[in-house]
């Protein structure tokens, strides 16, 4: 499932090569859509790693630039009602989905190895959608 906004959305999950875009959902969450599909949410395993086509622009700040390859991650896990899907870019910084500008287009380049121990499990599971 993807971020807890996006349950009432039709979704998949992510495959290696995807062409991604950013999207606003209408339902106060952005996330990714196939670029073919704007109306599918397509939803990453924690540990996708995706590349921009360009610099990641920040909704409300578009003169901000972040790097163009990030892996994906779910934060504040044990909170049910505030957003959790999240990149992580290589300098370290974190921005939630929510945050991305509309438009910008990304590949999905690999997916998360298999988990082999519990800790691996753990942060691999999303966070389940809120009824």
């Amino acid at each position: 499932m993807c971020d807890y906004s996006l349950m009432h959305i039709k979704s998949r999950a992510a495959n290696v090569g995807d062409k991604l875009i950013t999207r606003n959902f209408g339902t106060g969450t952005r996330g990714f859509s196939a670029v073919d599909d704007p109306t599918t949410a397509v939803c990453l395993l924690p540990g996708t790693e995706i590349a921009f086509d360009k610099p990641v622009e920040i909704y409300g700040a578009p003169e901000a630039r972040l790097p163009t390859t990030a892996r994906f991650k779910q934060i504040n896990k044990d909170q049910p009602l505030m957003h959790h899907d999240s990149l992580q870019f290589a300098d370290g910084q974190d921005l939630l989905l929510t945050f991305l500008l509309e438009g910008q287009c990304a590949t999905v380049l690999q997916m998360p190895a298999k988990p082999k121990t519990d800790g691996e499990r753990e942060e691999q599971r999303r966070v389940e959608a809120v009824a």
